[in-house]
């Protein structure tokens, strides 16, 4: 057991934060047990850390993210996404057939994730199985929760990144007997997008998705040139999200689609009929995506919607800078096309990016009694002149502040030192 003193907050849902300043929540066996202005008289020999006005908030959850484009971020931003691809990514991620390489950037890329107080996260690799591997086994003895893919790719790619069909599977289902029983970070199937996937290669992943129960993670619907390709390159389909139901990858574990903001009423459909999880990724949208996801009227329409760094076509890996991102792009969505668009609220925001996500990673993302303690403590953004509550530091903290503002971090109850 152990005594956690500071200002807490987390989402009560979807429009609320519950609010607990200078309060105590204890901890045990890697749970809430509860919190209480007034500690209890029978937890007053508990050994107790004091944050005074820090604030404890959920760790945050990354729905999308790309580990071999961390080099990446901040560059080449002027880009669209068809170019952007074929001049940025694909040369950085051909990169990753080295394991030296591989190992140096993903072992920066992990440690700058958890700085900026992501614990939970569904990362893309590479084609490499060498290199991927090597991530989700990093991951995994980090201890973060989440789901890592060998990315699989068979037309529409260069040379050096492009895989025969059958070699494709056949590394994927090795993948997936390998780190399947793996206790934080699982394997989950990744079919690039549906432009750079043959119906051939997604039909053999859904085989192994029916065999292993295995999740899925794809890009859906993420420009107007990617669903119209998917359209081209599958006729018989008549949207993007068609193309993976009809493969079977559907039905097995999670489902987590990347961008979703063109979706037709098809996509919709078949979205809310898995139950599967949406991701925005405002600053991609903006760098080389060029749309913007009607985040409101989604999630009125009871789709459940995540948020994502996708680092690299967004710069910064901080989930925290996203929640206020999707607030001011749903303000510009419903400002220039105010029918069927709502702005959505920091609540909102916040309850994505930590409560509505964490429910992917065994119940984390809150402080409520029995959540998974996966915590971060923010501090110093108050002004000599103007103390803020704790809700109002919290909000601060998305838009301006960093993970020089993170003074703590708590992964399974256990804090993380250095």
């Amino acid at each position: 057991m152990q005594i956690i003193h500071a200002d807490i907050v987390y989402s009560e849902d979807r429009e609320h934060l519950a609010v607990h300043p200078d309060s105590y929540i204890a901890v045990e066996k890697e749970k809430v047990k509860g919190i209480w202005p007034v500690l209890p008289e029978e937890y007053k020999s508990a050994p107790l850390t004091d944050y005074g006005d820090g604030v404890l908030i959920p760790a945050l959850s990354d729905l999308h993210v790309h580990a071999p484009q961390y080099l990446n971020r901040g560059l080449e931003m002027d880009l669209l996404l068809a170019d952007w691809l074929d001049q940025c990514t694909f040369p950085m991620e051909a990169k990753y057939a080295d394991p030296e390489f591989a190992k140096l950037a993903y072992d920066a890329f992990v440690d700058d994730m958890i700085a900026n107080g992501t614990m939970h996260a569904c990362v893309y690799g590479t084609i490499h199985s060498e290199a991927t591997s090597y991530l989700i086994e990093r991951m995994d003895q980090k201890g973060i929760k989440g789901f890592v893919g060998k990315i699989n790719m068979d037309r529409s790619a260069p040379d050096d990144l492009r895989e025969d069909p059958d070699e494709s599977i056949r590394e994927t289902e090795i993948f997936l007997e390998k780190y399947s029983k793996n206790r934080n970070t699982r394997p989950i199937l990744t079919p690039r997008f549906a432009p750079t996937c043959t119906r051939e290669l997604i039909n053999g992943l859904g085989k192994l998705g029916r065999k292993y129960n295995a999740a899925m993670q794809t890009h859906l619907v993420e420009s107007l040139w990617e669903a119209e390709q998917a359209r081209l390159l599958f006729p018989e389909c008549s949207c993007d999200t068609e193309i993976y139901e009809r493969a079977g990858l559907m039905e097995n574990g999670p489902v987590i689609g990347g961008h979703f903001i063109f979706p037709s009423e098809d996509d919709i459909r078949i979205m809310k009929k898995y139950d599967c999880y949406a991701v925005h990724c405002p600053d991609a949208t903006i760098s080389v995506i060029a749309g913007i996801m009607k985040t409101g009227t989604l999630l009125d329409r009871g789709l459940k919607i995540g948020l994502g760094s996708d680092i690299s076509a967004g710069h910064h890996i901080g989930v925290y800078t996203q929640a206020a991102r999707a607030v001011q792009l749903s303000k510009l969505k419903q400002f220039y096309e105010p029918d069927d668009n709502r702005k959505i609220t920091f609540p909102e925001a916040f309850w994505m990016a930590t409560k509505q996500s964490g429910k992917l990673f065994g119940g984390t993302g809150s402080l409520e009694p029995g959540a998974v303690f996966d915590a971060l403590v923010i501090d110093g953004l108050s002004d000599a002149a103007r103390k803020l509550t704790p809700e109002q530091v919290v909000e601060r903290f998305c838009y301006i502040g960093t993970k020089e503002n993170i003074k703590a971090r708590y992964m399974n109850g256990e804090v993380l030192f250095g």
